[in-house]
């Protein structure tokens, strides 16, 4: 038995703006299958996510280039 989508989720790497994206939000509509393309307006939850996640990561990258554990 395979399993049956009702929707897909599509991230852009960036942010658009909304005449930029135009273009490939009819793109998508034209995709056979498809019924709806519903835009995502960018928030300022969306940057404190994305800073949250950047200031993790760096924090994790740096105890790796510089170990507070001075024995090695």
């Amino acid at each position: 038995m395979t399993d049956r989508y009702n929707y897909l989720t599509v991230v852009l790497e960036r942010n658009l703006r909304d005449d930029d994206a135009e273009g490939l939000i009819n793109a998508i509509k034209m995709l056979r299958g498809v019924l709806e393309v519903k835009p995502n307006i960018a928030n300022a939850a969306d940057f404190l996510a994305e800073t949250r996640a950047r200031q993790d990561i760096g924090e994790k990258l740096w105890g790796v280039l510089y170990p507070k554990n001075k024995d090695v």
